[in-house]
């Protein structure tokens, strides 16, 4: 049987990409919200935590930039080789779309607590620094889902049903968008190691944790 390379446009897989995003937009509003749901204790701890990590990248502390790209390149390369192991082994399929609805849930937290404690300026602080990176990490890791579903989806059809279709081609295919996927997460790390710091440094003198300034922190 010939094989053709995965057809991963939009255009052609409009139905699984909606899904996909679905569940990544409800997984950041659901992130959003649960920073309403934190205790008075957690939302301090935080603030404080947040407050400390300025404070250090203010003053040049802050680490080394090659090593906040590898550790930021490790963390995307592992999502992305679990979701192309989880695809490999068809059943995982449903624990894809959990990967996706959670870093959902992670970039709304993060825009949630960044808004929470810093207000506009926390706005500004997420679009400059947290956005551009996730901007090539979340398409990344939606290619990336949608190839282990298509991958899933021919074992099905080809090897159970009509026990007929060449494993290899498929493989490769989706091995290989796995490879061009951990690139771009290469390049969202590269943004978050040598971009996210200059930007920092210019926005963190001007913000202050709203909970420092104000005796309560709205709940």
């Amino acid at each position: 049987m010939r094989f053709r390379f995965w057809n991963l446009s939009a255009r052609d897989n409009v139905n699984l990409y909606l899904f996909i995003g679905v569940l990544f937009v409800v997984g950041a509003v659901f992130g959003g919200l649960l920073v309403r749901a934190l205790t008075f204790e957690q939302q301090q701890d935080l603030a404080e935590t947040l407050g400390l990590y300025m404070q250090n990248v203010g003053g040049g502390t802050g680490l080394h930039p090659a090593a906040v790209f590898w550790d930021g390149f490790v963390f995307y390369a592992k999502w992305i080789l679990l979701i192309w192991l989880l695809g490999m082994s068809v059943i995982g399929v449903p624990l894809v779309l959990v990967l996706d609805f959670l870093k959902g849930v992670l970039v709304g937290f993060t825009a949630g607590l960044l808004v929470h404690e810093f207000a506009w300026k926390g706005l500004l602080f997420f679009l400059a620094t947290v956005a551009p990176p996730n901007a090539l990490a979340v398409p990344a890791l939606m290619i990336a889902s949608a190839s282990a579903a298509r991958f899933a989806y021919f074992i099905v059809r080809e090897r159970l049903f009509r026990r007929k279709g060449r494993m290899m081609p498929p493989f490769l295919a989706h091995t290989a968008v796995a490879a061009l996927m951990l690139i771009m997460v290469g390049l969202a790390s590269i943004y978050e190691a040598y971009v996210s710091p200059l930007l920092l440094e210019r926005v963190t003198p001007h913000t202050t944790p709203a909970s420092h300034s104000s005796a309560a922190v709205r709940l």
